[in-house]
């Protein structure tokens, strides 16, 4: 492993594809950087220090909830120190949830990097910490036939509450462009690798990509081709920062046809040559 690099840490995995967690005073002894298996909503009521999420590093300041979707990578600076719940799910116990809430996942978890921290006001943090309390007293209780079911409802109730902490967040939901471009944002998430223009998505979707454009234009403000773009880049960061793979490796992996259209199409996006990126990094120790 290069010198400076972060060594990755998969995460556990976890009974059933749920779990949530109460912390009090809780500590982050744990700085090795982890991968994320699941979903993870963090809701803190008291925080100090930092968390990184990729390439971006987070205050704690308590009142706030943080959203951190699957695949993401993650760690706690030195000393941080929180206290709040921490909610942890999978797309198989999502499922569980009344198809209703699905819009709410999409808007949050599909471009988790837009909305990662929300601050919350006095009356929206007071209804989601007794939902959380809830939530949590039921999870520890004993087993009984439908307690899964029990829990994705209460999953559902949190995540339309969350979605409605911002009113972005909410604006249309359930307009056919909102929902066209969070199928959009869906499968860049889950063919970035493969396809990287905006016709392959078009196609998938049965619409024209002049069409695709306009909608994510309007739904994001940016275009279709720079949401593609920042998902590879966001991942090619990923694999920069936090494994010791070589460029060449990383550029065949996201389906570049070479090293060097892989690093001009990375330095377009972000300034900086994927070796200077990274060289960056192991100066700094991280």
């Amino acid at each position: 492993m290069t010198k400076g690099l972060l060594h990755v840490k998969l995460e556990k995995e976890i009974k059933d594809s749920f779990s949530i967690n109460h912390f009090k005073d809780h500590f982050g002894v744990e700085t090795r950087a982890h991968r994320l298996a699941y979903h993870r909503i963090l809701l803190l009521s008291e925080g100090s220090g930092g968390i990184q999420i990729d390439d971006q590093i987070f205050q704690l300041t308590g009142r706030e909830i943080f959203l951190m979707a699957k695949g993401q990578v993650i760690r706690l600076n030195e000393n941080t120190k929180f206290s709040g719940f921490e909610l942890l799910f999978g797309d198989c116990f999502w499922e569980r949830s009344p198809s209703s809430a699905n819009n709410c996942k999409a808007v949050l978890f599909n471009n988790a990097a837009n909305n990662q921290q929300l601050s919350l006001n006095e009356n929206d943090y007071q209804q989601l910490i007794t939902l959380f309390s809830s939530l949590h007293n039921e999870f520890t209780s004993a087993d009984y036939v439908n307690k899964l079911d029990a829990l994705a409802a209460y999953l559902k109730i949190i995540m339309i509450k969350i979605a409605n902490v911002n009113a972005v967040l909410t604006a249309g939901i359930d307009h056919h462009e909102n929902k066209l471009y969070r199928n959009f944002i869906e499968l860049v998430s889950q063919h970035y690798q493969s396809s990287h223009e905006v016709g392959d998505y078009a196609d998938l979707m049965g619409i024209s990509a002049r069409k695709l454009t306009e909608i994510a234009k309007k739904c994001s403000g940016k275009g279709a081709k720079d949401l593609i773009n920042g998902q590879l880049i966001a991942e090619a960061k990923r694999a920069l920062q936090f494994s010791s793979k070589p460029v060449k490796e990383i550029a065949y992996q996201l389906n570049f046809s070479s090293p060097d259209q892989f690093s001009h199409f990375f330095k377009k996006n972000t300034a900086i040559s994927p070796q200077d990126y990274r060289l960056h990094f192991v100066n700094i120790g991280v």
